[in-house]
Parts: structure tokens; sequence; C-alpha cells
């Protein structure tokens, strides 16, 4: 596919780079140079210097014969016009934008349409941060969790904790403990390496363990991993911005939640925002502040102020001074790597983004993309076509599709029944099988295993 993506920052670029490798053809486009040429250097794109929404800027980068434009530059309204003169004067076959003013959100279903303002697939990064936070907070002890078949299946990644059942011993003993719920360990991260597991594969204190299982079954298998922690009562965020205060809105009513914001006129419009919420105007920087409002009873701490640097520091804070459980929300790459044992979970608003993204851009009909483990691993849902003519999945068991490398199939969802994989499973079709790469790379050859003969390419 010809591709154009607007805006050269981090999500512009990592994107761009997923694409690239995908043998797309990718046209960046950015009004600064010094950007476009870091990208050129290491990728095997075109670029064009120039404002994103300039009708002359598009044509230059290609937009006669674009399949898709992807604005992501940091202005909404510079991404809406984009996708507006993309349609009118292009005739562009999809247009997606990332749109990140709540003030434009809520009247999403009026403004955005082909009448309108023609976008074919808003895409808000605060409201995906925030219900991945969510998410967070309603399964304790999980490192992720992610949703497919609109919330039937999750896939959910721990840490293997000394004590948990079946740590030290072989994952095929897993039925054995819970004859009555069924689960698949989809990948397992050791010292940062990948293992594809098998029944006899031995789990190991520290493991990284991504399994899959029914909603309802979540618990049952986080307990066999690791000591399950109570539910959460008490919620403190720090930071009342758009993310912040989303969050707070969307669990006051489950969940006692304080919000610390530094501006006093936030904290006021917040304040008549939020109807069960404590709002304190201050820093969440101040020992003395978190001393008096008892940090140390707060189950959850998550800083999600727009200062990496100052979320960083808080969630140390915050974890030293006695919170149970620090989520901490970072821009940059290079600092989620440097994140030790005082921060539990790192939450990357780019990774969410692009997963997203990706969901749209994918070949096939691709109805959900995560990226996971900072884009190299992926886990997607596929929907499988055809028959057994003209499909290579369609109409046989799993143990006779022959999967990439490193590529596992998790679970298929059946209408409404979940079906855990096992190797007499057979693919019908309509089916949606979900699937775990580690190795994002491996998407064309994944892409190829659910064409169909006259399908998909």
């Amino acid at each position: 596919m010809k591709i154009i993506i607007l805006g050269a920052g981090q999500v512009g670029g990592t994107l761009a780079e997923h694409l690239a490798n995908e043998q797309n053809d990718i046209i960046v486009v950015d009004t600064d140079g010094s950007k476009l040429r870091a990208l050129q250097d290491r990728l095997d794109i075109g670029t064009v210097a120039g404002g994103a929404s300039h009708p002359n800027t598009l044509f230059k980068a290609g937009a006669e014969d674009a399949d898709m434009l992807i604005a992501v530059t940091n202005s909404d309204e510079i991404n809406m016009m984009a996708c507006q003169v993309a349609h009118t004067l292009f005739n562009t076959p999809t247009k997606i934008s990332r749109v990140r003013s709540p003030n434009y959100l809520a009247h999403q279903e009026q403004l955005f349409n082909r009448d309108h303002v023609p976008v074919d697939v808003i895409i808000g990064p605060e409201q995906l941060v925030t219900k991945n936070i969510e998410q967070l907070i309603a399964n304790p002890g999980a490192l992720q969790v992610l949703d497919f078949a609109e919330g039937r299946v999750q896939l959910v990644a721990v840490r293997a904790y000394h004590g948990g059942p079946i740590v030290g011993h072989e994952l095929q003993e897993i039925r054995t403990h819970m004859p009555k719920v069924d689960t698949r360990v989809a990948a397992i991260f050791r010292q940062d390496r990948p293992i594809i597991p098998e029944g006899d594969t031995v789990v190991e204190v520290d493991d990284e363990v991504f399994f899959i299982a029914a909603r309802e079954n979540i618990r049952a298998v986080m307990s066999e991993l690791r000591r399950v922690d109570k539910p959460y009562k008490r919620v403190m965020i720090a930071g009342g911005g758009n993310i912040g205060a989303t969050l707070a809105q969307s669990i006051e009513s489950k969940y006692q939640v304080k919000v610390i914001e530094q501006s006093y006129k936030r904290c006021r419009i917040l304040s008549e925002r939020l109807r069960h919420t404590i709002v304190l105007n201050g820093s969440a920087s101040e020992p003395q502040l978190l001393a008096q409002e008892n940090i140390e009873a707060n189950d959850v701490f998550c800083a999600l102020t727009n200062n990496d640097e100052s979320n960083i520091m808080m969630s140390m804070l915050a974890k030293r001074m006695g919170a149970k459980k620090v989520i901490t929300l970072i821009t940059n790459p290079a600092y989620a790597e440097l994140v030790g044992d005082e921060i539990d979970i790192a939450i990357s608003p780019q990774q969410i983004t692009i997963g997203s993204l990706l969901t749209h851009v994918r070949k096939g009909d691709i109805s959900n993309v995560h990226s996971l483990r900072r884009g190299a691993a992926e886990a997607i849902e596929v929907t499988a076509h055809g028959d057994p003519h003209s499909s290579k999945v369609v109409g046989r068991r799993l143990d006779e599709i022959t999967l990439p490398d490193g590529v596992t199939i998790g679970a298929i969802v059946r209408g409404e029944e979940v079906l855990i994989a096992h190797s007499h499973v057979v693919v019908e079709t309509d089916d949606h099988v979900i699937l775990f790469l580690v190795d994002q790379r491996k998407i064309n050859a994944v892409e190829k295993l659910f064409a169909v003969g006259f399908g998909f390419f």
C-alpha cells in the first residue's frame, strides 16, 4: 500500500518504522527537516517537508494515488484539515486522524463523517490510555491486560512469583490444578528472551508470562502464577490533565479516588466535573502532601502528568513512601527502558496508539492489534475467511496449520463461544483467531497465511 504519514514525531516515526518493514510505500510529511532526515537515514521511506494540511504538500507527497493518509501531527486541527483536503482534492480512500481534544471527541458521531469532516477512523490516545489503565486497576497484579472479541477474551501478562502453584512446574500441570478452567500460555519472556511454550515448559520465578483465557477465568489463572492481590479500593492520580481527568471520571463510582493537580484553575474545573473524586491542589512530588494524604494506604498511584521526568520522580517517591502499586505514564521510549523496580508498570501512549493504528493498516480482516514489549511483539485478532479450497486455515485442525516461527494461536472466538487453542480444534470460516507474535516482523507471513485465494491482496 502507498501510505502518507503526517507528522514525524514519536508516533509518526515509530509507525513509519513498522510499516516500512512490511514492504509498504511510505511517505512521511513534517515541517521539521531534521526529523525527516533522521528517519530517512535509517528507513527506506520518502519524505516531504511542508505543512501537513497544505494542498501542494500533499500533492508532492503523492496524495493523488495514495491508498491511505494517517494524520498524527500534534495539532487536532491540522490533522482534521489534512483529511478534508485529501478527501476533497485527492479522493484519498482511507483517512485516519489522531484527535486528542475531548471537545471534538464528545461530538464524534456528528462531526466525523463524509458530509462534514471526512475522517474514516478517529484515534483518541487519551481514551485508549485511560482504558488501558482501567484494565490494570481492575486486574490487580497484571502487567498488561488486552481485550479481544469485544472483551470476551483477554490476553494478560503477569510476573511469575515464588510460591505460585505452577511456578517451578510444567505448564501442562495447569489443567490438573484447574480442570474446569481452560487457558493457554501464548508466550513467556525470560530475561527479555522469548520462549514459545510447550506442555513440558517449566515456569520460572520472574518469567513474564502471557496467557489467554475467557474474561471470567482470568483471576483463576493469575492465581496459578502469583499470589493474587486483593481488589484495589483506593487510587491516587497525579495530574489532572485529559488522561487523569478521564480516568478519574471513569473509575470514581467503583473506587475511592483522589486527584492531585498543581494548577488551581484546573482544580476548580475538575471539582465541578467530578462527582465523587477528591481534588487536591498541590504537587505529588511534595513528600509532605503525600504523607498528609496517607499515600501508604493507597493501592494504586498513577503518575499521569505530561512530563516524563516528573512522572518518574513522583512514582519513585510514592513507592518509597508506601504506595502498593505504581503506574507511570512515560512517552520517551528511552526512559521506559530505564525503569527499575520502583515503577511497577510503565504506560507508553505511543505504543498503545500505534497498536490501534495498525488495526486499520494491516492487510486482511483484522479487528485488533496490540503492540507489546515496546513494539517488539504483537498480538492480533484476525477473522478467517474462505473454505478448505481457498484458505490455508479454514477447515484445518490447529495442529495441521504451519505457523511461522515465533507465532502461536491462543484462542478462537466463534460467535459467543470462546475456544482456547488446542490441537484438535478446527478453524471455521468467520472464526476470530487470536495470535501472538513474539517477533512483530513475522506479520507478513501471518497475513499471507490468512489470505484467501481471491481475497485480501
